[in-house]
């Protein structure tokens, strides 16, 4: 393989879309988070001058990650992986609580999210492990062992961020993509759709429909293809799941997840209390018509109506001031960086990098998708932040990161034998 130069030959579209977004991003923090009597853009003191900051570390780290040979990373990326899940393990000792949960490592002025990093680790474990000649996903040993790896940072993360540990569902779409029997996909989405009507209609009338529609599928079914016990055991385990839903729900969600869900699916409306975010989000979004109020003009956002909104509420100032037209230019930016990683992935020669880079549009692909139906009110507040948007050195360090290791894959052609 050719030593070739990584600056002539790694995806300029795809560093030009993260530069693209970053400038975009932290003018909305800017915007988001300007106090009456500005100051420097570098002044720590206030948000925007913490993320300008952050925004300036991120070139040495990218010049780091790009001057290291790209097979470091699959070489070393069990060893990357161990690591990110002590230090998910470590929050439970040495947390830090910000607002009910214990998400952070505390470093002076500053702290440290350590499942944003874990994400980009666990990519790099999948990749390393699906690289394997030896592993194919139509055999169930490895299907297990697959969901297992990804199953690892989730146990740590779901008790204290469940909107961290959604995130890495994202990476099923990367099985499916290796293999993964298709029906793994249709059980999730199944057991969602079940989930969410159980909340809204009694468990006998689910389990009733559900009856008539196996029944009905299995007497339309060829002759041949009937399977009386596949049939009666879905029904089984959906009866079981179905039943079981409000136990969990009572149980296992804590009261402020319980009540995020009771007022997207309509059956509160608390427009004071749990449901003012939710409310004066949209209020933003809507006002903003189709070409905003402009620059550093949002009427919501100057009068702080909308709470985090220089975190998890970022999209809204976008609505806001940007309007419906800007808007749909963030929308496309995303989008075409999301395609623009799987084109690039598709390309590869090695399954290593290809794997890695499926799964750095998944998650990227994921965090803005949950995180826009959050701000529109489709989708219950989880805390997932927007890629590149929304305010925090982790997030922005770990996007980073997760990117520009495929930069540099696919520029020191990884992909090729």
């Amino acid at each position: 393989m050719k030593n070739q130069s990584t600056r002539n030959n790694m995806d300029w579209m795809v560093v030009s879309l993260y530069i693209v977004l970053v400038i975009l991003g932290w003018l909305n923090i800017y915007s988001a988070s300007l106090p009456i009597e500005e100051t420097s853009i570098f002044d720590l003191s206030q948000i925007y001058g913490k993320q300008m900051l952050f925004v300036i570390l991120c070139i040495p780290l990218i010049i780091v990650i790009l001057s290291i040979d790209a097979k470091i990373f699959e070489k070393f990326s069990s060893v990357i992986f161990v690591v990110s899940l002590l230090s998910l393990a470590g929050l439970y000792l040495f947390g830090k609580e910000v607002k009910g949960q214990t998400n952070w490592y505390a470093l002076g002025p500053f702290s440290l999210q350590p499942a944003e990093f874990a994400k980009f680790a666990t990519a790099l474990a999948l990749s390393k492990y699906l690289g394997d000649v030896q592993v194919n996903l139509s055999i169930p040993k490895y299907q297990f062992q697959a969901l297992g790896l990804i199953a690892l940072p989730v146990l740590l993360i779901a008790p204290h961020d469940p909107g961290s540990a959604l995130i890495f569902s994202s990476l099923a779409l990367v099985l499916y993509r290796e293999g993964l029997p298709a029906w793994y996909l249709w059980v999730g989405f199944i057991a969602i759709v079940l989930f969410v009507l159980c909340l809204l209609f009694e468990p006998l009338y689910i389990v009733l429909v559900s009856l008539g529609i196996i029944t009905l599928l299995y007497f339309k079914s060829r002759p041949i293809n009937r399977n009386i016990i596949l049939s009666s055991v879905s029904f089984v385990l959906i009866t079981l799941f179905t039943f079981s839903v409000s136990y969990v729900f009572d149980n296992v969600f804590q009261q402020h997840h319980r009540d995020r869900f009771n007022i997207l699916l309509g059956k509160e409306v608390d427009m004071k209390g749990i449901g003012y975010n939710i409310n004066q989000s949209k209020i933003a979004i809507g006002s903003g018509g189709w070409t905003g109020k402009g620059f550093l003009e949002g009427t919501q956002t100057k009068g702080g109506f909308v709470p985090e909104q220089h975190t998890d509420y970022i999209f809204t100032t976008v609505g806001e001031e940007w309007g419906f037209i800007g808007s749909l230019v963030v929308i496309f930016l995303f989008v075409a960086l999301i395609l623009r990683i799987l084109y690039l992935a598709e390309r590869q020669k090695t399954k290593f990098s290809r794997v890695y880079g499926y799964s750095a549009a998944s998650i990227l692909f994921v965090h803005f998708f949950v995180n826009t139906a959050m701000v529109l009110g489709l989708f219950p507040t989880v805390g997932v932040p927007l890629p590149m948007f929304s305010y925090g050195g982790s997030g922005l360090f770990a996007f980073t990161i997760l990117i520009f290791i495929f930069v540099k894959m696919d520029a020191n052609k990884v992909n090729e034998w």
